[in-house]
């Protein structure tokens, strides 16, 4: 690409950029709005690495208790499909692009793939970690939220906190934990 067409790709992308300032006037800054969409994608790269792995676990768990695991994982993927939508619409509702692609997600998510051979065990305890993980994630946009005033993100942030304590609260008692 030459220098040209870099030089007309930045101002396409400037000129967008003013033009959806000025298109959003909605309290927030956009650098507020900016800063708050970007921890709402690392919130929706992880919550997506989880439905991924809980739906797999729910196919492949196995064992003595097959059945509560299957019904249990099912309800869980379910509930964190729904979510999904709701970070992705709150991110473009601040103005910004939500990450697509597996690429995207992966570079932004600080969950690992799930390992569909170990035992139910091992599946449980591995997405009651990744439940807290994903909790910690939220927390850590919570604050972003607070300090811009963005009480709609901070809901939707508690929301999914108190979906995902849950969560982690079925899988630690499933493994017979407090």
């Amino acid at each position: 690409m030459s220098c040209q067409e870099d030089g007309h790709a930045y101002l396409r992308r400037a000129t967008r950029e003013i033009m959806m300032a000025a298109a959003l006037n909605t309290g927030l800054t956009a650098k507020q709005r900016t800063d708050i969409a970007a921890s709402l994608n690392k919130v929706l790269a992880d919550s997506y690495a989880l439905y991924l792995k809980t739906h797999g676990y729910h196919w492949n768990v196995r064992g003595p208790n097959f059945q509560s695991l299957h019904v249990l994982l099912e309800g869980q993927y379910q509930e964190e499909w729904a979510a999904l939508d709701a970070i992705a619409e709150r991110i473009r509702a601040l103005g910004e692009l939500a990450p697509q692609g597996y690429a995207a997600f992966g570079n932004l998510s600080s969950l690992k793939d799930g390992d569909p051979e170990q035992d139910w065990e091992g599946m449980i305890g591995e997405l009651k970690a990744d439940n807290e993980t994903v909790i910690r994630t939220l927390r850590d946009a919570m604050p972003i939220a607070d300090e811009a005033g963005d009480e709609a993100t901070a809901d939707l942030l508690t929301q999914r906190l108190q979906a995902h304590e849950k969560h982690a609260w079925m899988l630690r008692s499933t493994l017979g934990l407090k």
